[in-house]
């Protein structure tokens, strides 16, 4: 084994690209993007618990996470529940990916990943908004978080070649495998977008 390998395997395989149209039309829902996002912080969670932390009513969550259950995007894990009565739901996968021009023959299928890609922009727009509203209520995170923007030029091969390195990054620091060591952590968001345009 490699010095720098992680001998702990992730919960669930890293990245599902997405080729169905009923996949991307189960993430065009904010209250579904929210329950996975939790599922993605939390880790398994029962279905009450993910209602507390969406802010939904339990039925509620119980019908969107039946949709993301049909969609192939959570699943059950039975060996993790207290007693039979209760369920507990994780991620699939740990990540997702899709790109619109697997669409292309599909006016639906393509409308449905329009959707839930404006949706998860229109997230992280009103995350960022929130942040910067409360600048100065957590001094030691205002000295780190950051914002970043830079001008490259790339053939697409090359921004492919950029990305895919993003992930492995990504992937790295996203892995809860660091000792317990009494530090406070907080789920930190971060995105990125990388795409043609000019001046």
């Amino acid at each position: 084994m490699a010095p720098d390998e992680d001998p702990t395997p992730s919960p669930a395989p890293a990245v599902r690209t997405l080729t169905e149209a009923k996949a991307l039309a189960a993430l065009a829902n904010p209250f579904r993007a929210r329950v996975l996002d939790a599922l993605k912080v939390d880790g398994p969670s029962t279905t009450s618990a993910l209602a507390r932390r969406t802010g939904q009513a339990v039925g509620s969550a119980s019908h969107h996470l039946k949709v993301l259950h049909e969609a192939g995007l959570v699943e059950d894990a039975p060996e993790l529940a207290k007693d039979r009565r209760e369920r507990v739901w994780r991620l699939v996968t740990a990540g997702l990916r899709w790109s619109r021009q697997e669409f292309a023959d599909d006016p639906s299928a393509l409308a449905a990943a329009e959707a839930a890609e404006a949706l998860d922009l229109q997230r992280q727009m009103e995350r960022t908004r929130a942040w910067l509203a409360s600048s100065g209520s957590a001094p030691e995170w205002d000295a780190t978080a950051f914002a970043t923007q830079h001008w490259m030029r790339l053939s697409p091969a090359e921004l492919s070649r950029f990305a895919e390195e993003l992930q492995e990054l990504l992937a790295r620091w996203g892995r809860d495998t660091r000792p317990d060591d009494d530090v406070e952590r907080e789920p930190v968001l971060f995105f990125a977008r990388a795409f043609p345009a000019q001046p």
